[in-house]
C-alpha cells in the first residue's frame, strides 16, 4: 500500500485535474467579474454555485438524491433547479463513496486470487509454517506493474468523470 501521503496528493492533484474545466467555468463567470466589479456579490455566488451543482448532478445517481430529498423532508422537486443544495451535496457525496468501494473491490479481487492460490499451493507443499502474505507481496507488486495498474486505475477513474 503506497503512504497516506501519496494517495493525497494524488487525490488532491486528480481533483484539480478533474474540476478544472468547472473551475475556468467559475473563474470566468464568476470571480473576474466580480473582481472588476461588474457584477455583485450574490451574482456571483449564483453564477459560481451553477457549474459545481451541475458537476454534481452529473456524478450523483439518482437513488442517492432520492433518499436525502425523502429525509429533508421537501416537496419533490420538478426539475434539477428546485433541487436544494444542501440536499445535492450529501447525495454527490454518497454517490462518490459507493464509486471508490466498488472501485477498492475490484482492486481487491485479484489480490485475493493470489493469496488463495499462493496459500493452496504452499499447503500442498507442506510449507505451514511459511506465512503466505510473505510470498504472495511480490507476486502482487508484480502484477500490478505487469498490468500498469496505476494507468489503469487512474484512467480509468478520470474518464468516469467525462
Amino acid at each position: 500500500m503506497p503512504p497516506n501521503q501519496l494517495i493525497m496528493g494524488l487525490s488532491l492533484f486528480l481533483s484539480f485535474f478533474i474540476m478544472a474545466p468547472t473551475w475556468k467555468q467559475i473563474s470566468t463567470n464568476a470571480l473576474e467579474p466580480y473582481m472588476a466589479e461588474k457584477i455583485d456579490q450574490k451574482v456571483a455566488l449564483d453564477a459560481a454555485e451553477k457549474p459545481l451543482r451541475e458537476f454534481m448532478f452529473n456524478q450523483t445517481r439518482e437513488k442517492d438524491l432520492e433518499l436525502f430529498l425523502s429525509m429533508s423532508k421537501e416537496a419533490k422537486p420538478k426539475n434539477r433547479a428546485e433541487v436544494p443544495t444542501y440536499v445535492l451535496i450529501p447525495s454527490f457525496v454518497i454517490s462518490e463513496l459507493k464509486t471508490a468501494f466498488q472501485i477498492g473491490f475490484m482492486l481487491y479481487l485479484p489480490f485475493l486470487v493470489i493469496d488463495m492460490v499462493v496459500a493452496s499451493v504452499l499447503m500442498a507443499m507442506g510449507m505451514m509454517m511459511l506465512p503466505p502474505t510473505a510470498i504472495a507481496l511480490p507476486f502482487k507488486l508484480l502484477l500490478f506493474v505487469l498490468v500498469d495498474g496505476w494507468d489503469l486505475v487512474v484512467g480509468s477513474l478520470v474518464k468516469s468523470f467525462g
